[in-house]
């Protein structure tokens, strides 16, 4: 049967995301620094995100809410440094806003729009970005994130809850991610179709096979002609 839905990941497929975290990183640290000196007096940037990654890395069983985690560590900066937990859900803005501070992918826009005229189209996301913050949020029928389903990609719930929203059988459903294991082996696991938007010098693996390799976001449409 033909496709007649297309969901797509986020953060590295309609977007470049590793800066743009990391901008979004460096705006909550010169916001501490102006505000909670305290904190950045113990730590630079660099120590600070490490001290994030390991304060998360205790904390597997929240990984699929990583905005409830970011806040607990501010939560847990605020105490280390003597100041009231106020400023947790300042900060968190702080850097939410920033990292809805988008590059889009050459073509996206274009792209979403036109195929949203044939096809339905929807979003699986582990992160925290808001598309409808984002002013795309029109183009799509549906979204899941991993904080509202309470489970994470490659988790299948997550793909499953996709599937119930598009109310159509996994193959004609085709999910689009940059991410091999999250996005690929995720979407293959309940028998959607997959096409990976590789990274630039990333290689492919062996026992991970997508439907399609695409490089660049404008090959999408003709790419879906194929499934």
């Amino acid at each position: 049967m033909p496709i007649q839905c297309v969901i797509f990941d986020l953060d590295d497929t309609l977007w470049e995301g590793e800066s743009l975290i990391r901008n979004a990183e460096v705006a909550t640290y010169n916001w501490l620094s102006a505000h909670y000196a305290r904190i950045t007096e113990r730590y630079t940037l660099a120590d600070l995100i490490q001290h994030r990654i390991n304060f998360m890395s205790h904390y597997p069983e929240l990984h699929y809410n990583l905005t409830i985690l970011r806040k607990y560590w501010l939560a847990h900066l605020a105490d280390e440094a003597g100041y009231s937990r106020a400023l947790v859900d300042p900060a968190f803005m702080v850097f939410w806003l920033a990292r809805h501070q988008v590059q889009w992918f050459e073509g996206v826009l274009s792209t979403l729009e036109c195929l949203a005229q044939d096809y339905q189209l929807g979003v699986i996301s582990n992160g925290n970005a808001d598309v409808h913050y984002l002013g795309i949020g029109t183009f799509f029928a549906f979204v899941h994130s991993a904080s509202s389903v309470g489970v994470a990609k490659p988790h299948p719930a997550i793909f499953q809850h996709a599937l119930q929203s598009a109310q159509l059988p996994a193959d004609q459903v085709v999910y689009v991610g940059d991410d091999l294991k999250n996005d690929i082996a995720g979407a293959l696991s309940v028998g959607m179709r997959t096409i990976w938007l590789q990274p630039a010098r990333s290689v492919a693996h062996s026992s991970i096979r997508p439907d399609i390799t695409i490089q660049h976001f404008a090959e999408l449409v003709s790419a879906l002609k194929t499934l």
